[in-house]
């Protein structure tokens, strides 16, 4: 039997609570993961925190807060190895209709956010390597009308990584930084977005159909390319964009 593919890990997952999230602190801990898990909804966590897990309320917009989280990791499992910037929020608006509110909460909340997880992540990585995987978003790639402030969240942490993980590389830190790039996936928040629409169901069928693949994804198929990016198979892999979108950006 192959050992576990995390094992000896410890690994922070923010926005654990649920979808995407939630998905991979499962997998993850089902290989092996010593898990550091953060959310505002701490409630959602306790089974992961009954079978041993760190659970913390995190705003991860905090600057404070971030170095609060990663010590506390560190102090309760002497390392960290793993770091996977998930927490996020999506807010319709073009160009005509966003307000300033909003860009500046999509950017604090999904780019900021990163920049901040990945500087303490570094400084707690760099004498022993690691791994840091950032979720992105089709959107970091392609543009959307009805989403201004998303995609240009989304685009910034696609690029915040390549920077990480160049200068890593250059320092000898030993440590990775790579995206994911998801597109439609079956997760509270687009079901959320789902519910508020005037046809939910043409809705719905739209978001399916807009992969060739013909359907939305699973976050637990998200979560898949997380731990090969947090694992060791993917060691000589870093500055990458994992694309997981049912082929909606090959066409």
């Amino acid at each position: 039997m192959s050992k576990p593919r995390l094992e000896g890990k410890v690994a922070l997952i923010t926005g654990a609570a649920g979808g995407i999230g939630s998905a991979s602190a499962a997998l993850f801990e089902a290989e092996g993961a010593k898990l550091a898990l953060t959310d505002l909804d701490v409630a959602s966590l306790a089974p992961f925190a009954e079978r041993g897990a760190l659970v913390l309320s995190q705003d991860v917009t905090d600057e404070a807060g971030w170095r609060e989280v990663v010590e506390a990791a560190i102090a309760r499992f002497g390392r960290l190895d793993v770091l996977v910037n998930n927490a996020g929020v999506a807010i319709l608006g073009n160009i005509e209709t966003a307000t300033v509110a909003d860009w500046r909460k999509t950017q604090a909340v999904n780019a900021e956010s990163v920049f901040l997880g990945c500087r303490e992540a570094v400084r707690a990585m760099k004498g022993q390597g690691g791994s840091i995987v950032n979720i992105s978003s089709v959107a970091g790639l392609i543009g959307d009308a009805q989403s201004v402030a998303y995609c240009a969240s989304k685009g910034a942490v696609r690029l915040t990584t390549k920077s990480v993980a160049l200068y890593c590389a250059r320092k000898g830190y030993r440590i990775r930084c790579n995206s994911v790039h998801p597109s439609f996936t079956r997760t509270n928040m687009v079901e959320g977005f789902i519910a508020t629409a005037r046809n939910p169901e043409r809705v719905r069928e739209g978001l399916a159909a807009a992969a060739p693949l013909g359907r939305m994804g699973e976050a637990a198929e998200i979560a898949a390319a997380i731990l090969y990016l947090a694992s060791d198979e993917s060691a000589f892999t870093t500055g990458a964009e994992m694309v997981v979108d049912g082929g909606l950006t090959a066409q």
